[in-house]
């Protein structure tokens, strides 16, 4: 068996389980899972209209770099969302399926193991990206995210033999946990830091369409590119996704964009891979890509169930509302374990502990203390979980 799976630490979900062992949660409420960033939005009518209009491309073999197609369809997206006066859709497009996939297999594709090398990353996290790293034989190297730095790493207090090591930096825009965004001039350092030490840049950016109706979009590692007449990408891959941007989480489609060089060799890899989305999957894909009006409508849902959340637990919880997606990262009364275990057998409710999401750097667990509240179910649903929680803050 290859050892770097004896690596892996357990899935946050897999943790969760054994912290619930022995509770009793009351029978007579309903079990309301916080704990899952899974949408619980309608999938669009006429993406799965598009779908099933497409079923006879099944008796097809798909090409793993996509259709013509929906590679001209996500292209014109760029173009419009990020304000890129180019992008080749032959060259600097890639359709992927789902993010989670291919930002693992990324790291596959793209870390020289026979350097020491080493893969940074926030922390907390989204775990794909440290066990990307394990298995592709690097050393994970933690940025802490705390309240004290907006919950964005610091990169200037990086040493630079943690740079002169890297090869690969994954970044999190809007963030997962925190919904914390980095701004364009924070992205336009990190791209000077990797031409300086020559090291890829995978921006995770699958949340980037969940932001308050009212603020300016999230800005894209692409965009702050093209606004440095950065054309060519260099260094730089973008993931995106359908499943939040248009609920879309079983339909597993996304893509990568940005340097076309080293996208001609994740390409090759994928090739091997065999990961080729489906024939009906690209074409409903194309559709959702297309559309901006089911986005908006989604953008409202979310936050209303924010602005009555939040109402309800103001002034009983240290929380606020992020800057974009569609988690509440919220400050614990003493340890987030106990808060997430004690919440779960008084009030049948289900949120992730931060200190799961997390790993001890720098002599700290960041994610320790906090908890993660993702707002995926129905209005109804999140304003009932919200007043257990603040039924169990007022108990304890």
């Amino acid at each position: 068996m290859n050892p770097d799976l004896d690596r892996l630490h357990d899935y946050p979900f897999q943790k969760l389980a054994k912290l619930f062992a022995g509770t009793s949660p009351p029978t007579d409420r309903s079990d309301i899972k916080l704990s899952i960033g899974e949408p619980k939005h309608p999938a669009p009518a006429f993406v799965r209209t598009a779908l099933i209009d497409a079923l006879d491309g099944l008796g097809n073999y798909p090409l793993t770099k996509g259709s013509v197609v929906l590679r001209n369809a996500i292209a014109a997206w760029l173009k419009t969302r990020f304000r890129l006066d180019v992008i080749d859709a032959e060259r600097e497009v890639l359709p992927v399926t789902g993010t989670r996939e291919a930002l693992f297999a990324f790291a596959q594709a793209v870390i020289d193991r026979r350097s020491d090398p080493l893969v940074a990353m926030p922390n907390p996290f989204y775990q794909i990206y440290e066990g990307a790293a394990l298995l592709a034989g690097a050393e994970p190297h933690y940025l802490n995210t705390t309240a004290d730095h907006g919950f964005q790493p610091d990169f200037d207090a990086v040493p630079a033999s943690v740079w002169e090591r890297c090869q690969l930096l994954y970044l999190c825009s809007p963030g997962n946990p925190t919904g914390a965004v980095l701004s364009a001039e924070t992205l336009g350092r990190v791209i000077e830091l990797a031409d300086r030490h020559d090291f890829l840049i995978a921006s995770d950016e699958c949340y980037s369409e969940l932001y308050p109706i009212d603020a300016e979009p999230p800005v894209g590692i692409l965009e702050v590119c093209a606004a440095q007449g950065r054309h060519d990408y260099r260094r730089c891959i973008a993931f995106h996704s359908l499943s939040k941007r248009s609920n879309l989480p079983g339909m597993r489609s996304g893509f990568v964009a940005g340097d076309a060089e080293v996208l001609e060799r994740f390409l090759l890899y994928r090739t091997y891979h065999g990961c080729a989305m489906a024939p009906p999957h690209q074409a409903a894909s194309t559709a959702a890509w297309q559309d901006e009006a089911h986005v908006a409508e989604n953008r409202a849902l979310y936050q209303a169930k924010f602005d009555a959340v939040l109402t309800i637990l103001s002034g009983h919880l240290d929380v606020v509302r992020p800057d974009a997606g569609f988690y509440l990262w919220a400050r614990t009364p003493g340890s987030d374990l106990d808060f997430a275990r004690g919440l779960y057998d008084a009030e049948h409710v289900t949120v992730l502990p931060g200190s799961y999401l997390s790993r001890e750097a720098d002599g700290i667990n960041p994610g320790s203390g906090y908890v993660r509240m993702a707002l995926v179910a129905p209005l109804a649903e999140c304003v009932d979980a919200a007043r257990r929680i603040r039924r169990y803050i007022e108990s304890l």
